[in-house]
């Protein structure tokens, strides 16, 4: 079905099985204390390669201690680093994948106490710190290390190397005139403002030689202001071109850019293609995209349609290592889905936590997987709740060889999570709904709606174990006049559900996720909201990057937020409150959306007495909290027998 995805390709010297290239990411675990790559590391991508990636990339290596951008990242500085990765590569190697390594120096946007850039500029956001402009022989010097750690790399076994010359990191720094206003040979005009891209691909041809394959990545649009531009882009790939580069990978975003390197779900899926579709134009060699491309249908289109060559992925491959395998196979509903929610890949390891994946907690934990045993003896397992959490457990349980039941009370599966996915440009929490509820009919796990856990389903199923995964609704706070208002008051689950109609003007009170995407979803019916968030925060719980998208939508919708809120009581069609210390009365409302704090729905609990089974609370329904937390649990409690 997928056939032109599925072509083989030749780039530079390799032949490559397919046009699915894992692009790379800076995961942030995986290296000893000299930042030599462990099993941890090897085994994430022996995963991925043997789920059919045609090429695969290593992230984040570093080719200078001062421009580590992260502390738990793969090094190239040192010939130390060798002998590891020729045993990472040993292993990935035989299932037909071409390996290679991301070159990256991190000036302004490493995480280093000390920090050089081409100029003495702190990054716009994220990384904070003074920053030392680089003298004009320790830019000779780095040229060179990018070279000496092609170098490493051939040794080591990889395929090919590929230049990060994107997303703000160091050389993007030299291209873009906001950060680079240097009046020497390496700043002003065009020419020396990328001579040092070209120094670096000198250097790499000088010490790995003339035949090593070498991949650039480059920005086909900064997003800032007085950034690098497509029409740079366009202009500069010839040469790039001519200068020996096999393959260029155009991708787009800065630190601090109105359109992020990592978008999150409310970014339309393909939204740089049309950079390297500008870029095929002006180049023979291969331009591989890259930027939400999750569909392998819409993949094979971008091939078929010579729009790229190749299409990057990146979280849908820690989201489903078997993303190829599947997608050649046809087994398109069996892919399981990145949500777009940006958590753990990206916000995890940007506060220097290990990477992650909401919806695959597999990930970073393949080497302890390879050596796990399956149960020893099946047992009968009944699971309360079609929620995510419950729906997870069931599968793995399944897979895990157990007998599975699942009841659900409600009439529908998904829980808490397919209300929100009904907010605005959230839909694709349901994907992750969808892919339970279908690996749930296909391990022939029956989920029984209109049945809540009872005596007589427990006396009728005979379960050893009792999964409560019965999720959580929102608690009611106790403030002044809040329940003598003549407002209509509601909750954020009566919203959605469609149980309560709001009216025009509206006060949703509680800022968390919960509630912003509550006021998103009644601005976009043109209702008149106001958000009294008693945090000093914002959806603490979300991804920067997720909440970014949300609050410029919030931006125009035209919702006001107020924070650090300490409410005084609420009238008849109002409230009186202050926000971070100054005084605000609020009238002519029509209603009241509580949208804080969720309590844990546990009444079945009180059935374990009349039960031989063991109970086990997990997700909501243990301590209501992030869906990376419940999915994370629920497949654990599937694996703990």
């Amino acid at each position: 079905m997928l056939s032109d995805l599925f072509r083989p390709i030749r780039i530079g010297q390799m032949d490559v099985k397919n046009r699915l290239l894992m692009s790379a990411m800076s995961i942030n675990f995986g290296v000893d204390d000299n930042c030599h790559v462990t099993d941890q590391l090897t085994e994430y991508f022996v995963a991925r390669a043997k789920g059919g990636a045609g090429m695969m990339l290593v992230g984040g290596g570093s080719v200078h201690p001062g421009g580590q951008e992260l502390p738990d990242l793969p090094q190239m500085y040192d010939d130390s680093c060798i002998p590891t990765l020729k045993k990472m590569v040993a292993r990935v190697k035989a299932y037909d994948t071409c390996f290679g390594v991301q070159l990256m120096h991190g000036g302004r946007q490493s995480y280093l106490p000390e920090k050089v850039a081409p100029s003495a500029i702190p990054a716009p956001a994220v990384v904070k710190g003074e920053v030392r402009a680089l003298e004009v022989d320790e830019i000779k010097e780095l040229a060179a290390c990018f070279g000496d750690s092609a170098r490493r790399c051939r040794e080591a076994g990889f395929d090919f190397v590929e230049i990060h010359g994107a997303h703000g990191y160091l050389i993007n720094q030299f291209l873009a005139p906001n950060s680079n206003i240097r009046t020497d040979e390496y700043g002003g005009s065009f020419e020396n403002r990328t001579r040092f891209l070209f120094e670096i691909m000198d250097a790499i041809r000088e010490k790995a030689g003339e035949d090593y394959p070498v991949g650039i990545r480059i920005n086909g649009n900064d997003y800032i202001e007085n950034g690098w531009e497509l029409d740079d882009t366009v202009r500069l790939a010839p040469m790039l071109e001519k200068a020996g580069a096999v393959y260029l990978h155009i991708s787009g975003g800065v630190y601090g850019s109105t359109e992020l390197t990592i978008p999150s779900m409310y970014t339309p899926q393909g939204c740089f293609i049309h950079l390297a579709e500008a870029v095929k134009e002006v180049v023979d060699i291969p331009v591989v995209t890259v930027g939400r491309i999750k569909d392998p249908v819409q993949a094979d289109d971008i091939i078929k349609e010579g729009r790229a060559d190749m299409v990057a992925l990146g979280r849908s491959f820690l989201a489903d290592p078997e993303y190829p395998n599947k997608a050649k196979a046809g087994q398109l509903s069996n892919i399981r889905p990145c949500v777009g929610c940006c958590l753990g890949c990206i916000h995890a390891v940007l506060a220097k936590e290990p990477g992650s994946c909401v919806v695959n907690p597999d990930v970073g934990r393949e080497y302890k997987l390879v050596q796990a045993e399956a149960a020893s003896k099946p047992s009968k397992v009944l699971v309360a709740g079609a929620g995510p959490s419950g729906l997870a457990a069931a599968r793995m349980f399944a897979l895990e060889g157990h007998e599975v039941m699942v009841c659900e009370k409600g009439e529908s599966h998904g829980g808490l999570l397919a209300l929100a996915a009904t907010s605005p440009g959230r839909g694709e929490l349901g994907d992750i709904l969808r892919f339970f509820s279908e690996e749930l009919d296909r391990l022939d796990v029956p989920v029984n709606y209109n049945t809540p856990l009872s005596k007589a389903v427990l006396d009728e199923f005979m379960p050893d174990q009792v999964i409560l995964a019965t999720g959580s609704m929102p608690d009611m706070p106790v403030i002044k006049g809040l329940f003598k208002t003549a407002m209509d008051l509601m909750t954020s689950v009566d919203v959605f559900t469609g149980q309560e109609t709001p009216g025009r003007k509206v006060i949703v009170l509680g800022g968390g996720m919960t509630g912003l995407i509550t006021a998103d979803t009644l601005a976009e019916q043109g209702r008149e909201v106001v958000v009294l968030n008693r945090k000093k925060s914002f959806a603490e719980e979300m991804s920067s990057n997720d909440r970014y998208y949300l609050r410029e939508r919030l931006k125009k919708g035209r919702v006001k937020l107020y924070k650090n809120v300490a409410v005084k009581s609420f009238s008849d069609d109002g409230v009186a409150f202050t926000a971070n210390g100054e005084p605000v009365v609020l009238d002519g409302f029509h209603s009241v959306v509580i949208s804080e704090k969720h309590q844990a729905v546990r009444d079945a609990k009180k059935l374990e007495k009349k039960s031989a089974a063991e109970f086990h609370l997990i997700g909501d329904a243990k301590s209501p909290r992030h869906l990376m937390y419940c999915i994370s649990e629920a497949e654990e409690a599937g694996r703990s027998e």
